[in-house]
């Protein structure tokens, strides 16, 4: 299935927390961190004049309790607007 966004509308998935502190300790599921960075993976046209500033592929940083969670053939996304979008990190 395709997910297409409309307007200002941005379709990211969450990416995986790390499971191994730089140090090496190996983090248990409750004390991993909720990750904030996510990877783009659809773009909605924009509004009129305003063209997107982001793109499929990218890895951003989005406002910590924003956008709808959507679950489709048993993947988790989240529907976000542009400007809850923070940074685009490179």
């Amino acid at each position: 299935m395709k997910l297409q966004p409309l307007a200002d509308r941005v379709v990211i998935k969450m990416v995986e927390a790390e499971e191994t502190t730089k140090s090496g300790i190996i983090l248990t599921g409750s004390a991993k961190e909720k990750p904030q960075i996510a990877e783009v993976i659809a773009v909605g046209p924009g509004l009129k004049d305003n063209k997107m500033q982001v793109k499929v592929g990218d890895k951003v940083i989005t406002s910590k309790f924003s956008g709808t969670e959507v679950k489709i053939d048993g993947e988790e996304y989240i529907i976000v607007k542009e400007n809850d979008i923070l940074a685009i990190v490179e």
